[in-house]
């Protein structure tokens, strides 16, 4: 940001484990920043450690901001948050701009931008990929559906939370392509799981294994980000199986919708029921092992 540039004031709404990092970026990148989560006490705590402002309500948030994001778990808190009783459309006036990077399904970011936009306000859907030390590191990927002049807008924002900052289309097209990635992401790694139970199986050294793949043609980002704490049972939480779930599943709404059958996430979506199921929803998601290995009726 040039030090001549005229500097939009942020609002942050959701202070999770993605939230606090990339709100975090924000205030290091000199955004005047005004913050609100729904714990009691926790924006408080985070404004004070980061420079920031805390904010009562989502609607006081928005009436000191030029441009308020959300970054919250699903499309029903979204909705409350920018539209319900207190919300951001309370505060609301002439060209406000919401940036929503929650992941959630397309037809609800399209309905809640037609409500925003009925009150003069303006609103892109911007997701990231990327777990926790991305968003730490401000290396998140964040792909931007909406109208390329809000976009053009928002970028020096945008670019403080992220690397690689792409404009995909229309409203809701970023969610889309979100969805895909992430389901993408979930039937590697359930092919990950599968894979090491096999080689476990036939006596193969999982250490050779994951060596020879991860320079071949089946290595991917999944094998060199799962793999390990897959073998070790390890699912220190960076990414929640309940959150794979929901974005997966929105994912296959919207593959019926359009017609186009996606077995290989729907296959996903069955071992992320069953580790949730399990009781690892709130663990991470290299949990799916162990569906993986309940069906192949052994442990790694």
């Amino acid at each position: 940001m040039s030090d001549d540039s005229p500097v939009d004031r942020i609002g942050f709404l959701g202070l999770g484990i993605m939230g606090s990092r990339m709100a975090a970026n924000v205030a290091r990148a000199g955004f005047p920043l005004t913050v609100w989560t729904h714990t009691p006490g926790k924006a408080e705590r985070w404004a004070s450690e980061h420079g920031a402002t805390a904010a009562a309500s989502p609607a006081a948030l928005a009436r000191e901001s030029d441009i308020v994001v959300s970054m919250l778990v699903d499309g029903d808190q979204v909705q409350t948050v920018l539209l319900g009783a207190g919300g951001v459309i309370e505060g609301s006036r002439e060209g406000l701009l919401c940036i929503d990077m929650s992941t959630i399904g397309p037809p609800q970011t399209r309905t809640i931008g037609q409500a925003l936009g009925e009150r003069g306000m303006r609103m892109l859907d911007a997701p990231v990929t990327g777990s926790a030390p991305r968003a730490e590191d401000g290396s998140l990927t964040i792909m931007v559906g909406g109208e390329h002049g809000d976009f053009v807008r928002a970028r020096a924002l945008l670019e403080a939370m992220g690397r690689l900052v792409v404009h995909v289309g229309e409203l809701g097209q970023g969610e889309m392509v979100k969805l895909i990635n992430n389901s993408l992401g979930a039937a590697n790694a359930a092919a990950v799981a599968e894979a090491l139970l096999l080689a476990a199986a036939t006596g193969i050294d999982l250490d050779k294994l994951v060596e020879v793949v991860s320079s071949g043609s089946g290595s991917s980002a999944q094998l060199e980000l799962k793999s390990g704490p897959m073998r070790e049972h390890d699912y220190t939480t960076l990414f929640k199986t309940d959150h794979m779930l929901k974005d997966v599943r929105l994912c296959l709404e919207e593959a019926q919708a359009a017609g186009v059958p996606f077995p290989s996430a729907a296959h996903a979506r069955d071992l992320l029921i069953a580790a949730t199921g399990r009781g690892f929803g709130e663990r991470d998601y290299a949990a799916m092992v162990e569906a993986a290995e309940g069906l192949a009726g052994r442990r790694l």
